[in-house]
């Protein structure tokens, strides 16, 4: 539980990539392990053509908001197209796959609650330099 209000300034944020062979990183705005709050709230950033793995949430929904780009939400038999203002829940149980299908960069606001060691998981990975294209991206979403 925290005890004060957190603010921070794209500046201040930190990326990581969890695999080196992965072509999304993470920017991490609020986490247990560094802000004590119960989930954890990122900016996932896909490079063009890039993916995340396929992957399963035991217990935690995880949602994505497009800041910017374009691709498509695959969980199950769905697919779901994805660009700036769309939102996409993914359930518990359901192995899912986002995709970016731009010729740029998609950066996704993306939720997990709970944190089921997301968190963990993103900071046990390779910090990654965050672009002037990434902060500025940034910049427009904690700022404006």
């Amino acid at each position: 539980m925290i005890a004060a209000p957190i603010a921070k300034r794209p500046e201040d944020l930190e990326a990581f990539r969890i695999s080196p062979e992965d072509t999304n990183y993470f920017a991490p705005l609020l986490d247990p392990l560094a802000d004590g709050v119960s989930f954890t709230l990122v900016v996932e950033i896909y490079e063009p053509q890039g993916a995340t793995p396929p992957n399963t949430h035991a217990h935690a929904v995880e949602c994505f908001f497009v800041l910017e780009g374009t691709g498509v939400g695959h969980c199950g038999a769905h697919s779901v197209p994805l660009a700036p203002g769309s939102m996409l829940a993914l359930p518990p149980g359901q192995e899912h796959i986002v995709e970016n299908t731009g010729p740029g960069k998609l950066y996704a606001l993306c939720l997990m609650v709970p944190n089921e060691d997301f968190a963990e998981l993103i900071r046990s990975g390779e910090p990654v330099a965050l672009t002037d294209a990434d902060r500025a991206v940034l910049a427009r979403t904690l700022v404006d």
